[in-house]
């Protein structure tokens, strides 16, 4: 048997509770002579008191709808942003915390100009371009201490396109 989940289009609202929608809309400021608008500090950046700062490249196989899963992950000891290197949508898959293990799934699709910060703690599933390239600039905690927690759901989920019913 197979769990149900329609996507949501991502907006800094819904996503409020997992994370960051970062995007070039709203409030900016002129700089480098006018000829560069500045979006400033989008993403609430959590590295923890024993880690830093670090950007990875990550090169993923892109998925399509319906996609199933089981696995979702967290870090409790650092925020994880992925920004894409391409201007195509990639899919989100988030989830509250339920006494220590995931809830709820809900899946986001952005829209190809839109990167995403997952705050700390918050659990996702994996990386889930939907078209090639699948390459991302991923800006997370580098540490030596274990920053990666897995849940497997013991019945699957499948994503499939659409927005849920509003009532």
């Amino acid at each position: 048997m197979t769990r149900t989940i329609p996507t949501e289009l991502l907006t800094p609202d819904a996503f409020a509770p997992f994370g960051d929608v970062l995007a070039a809309s709203g409030a900016f400021r002129l700089i480098n002579e006018g000829l560069c608008r500045r979006h400033h500090d989008r993403a609430r950046m959590d590295f923890g008191p024993q880690g830093r700062a670090g950007i990875s490249i990550f090169d993923a196989v892109p998925r399509a709808l319906p996609y199933g899963f089981d696995l979702v992950e967290r870090h409790p000891d650092g925020s994880q942003a992925f920004v894409p290197m391409h201007a195509h949508p990639f899919l989100v898959i988030v989830a509250p915390d339920q006494g220590g293990q995931p809830g709820q799934p809900r899946a986001f699709v952005t829209d190809g100009a839109q990167a995403i910060n997952f705050h700390r703690g918050t659990w996702h599933g994996v990386l889930t371009p939907l078209a090639a390239p699948g390459l991302f600039a991923v800006i997370d905690r580098i540490g030596d201490t274990p920053n990666l927690q897995e849940f497997r759901f013991p019945t699957p989920w499948q994503v499939v396109s659409g927005r849920p019913d509003p009532g």
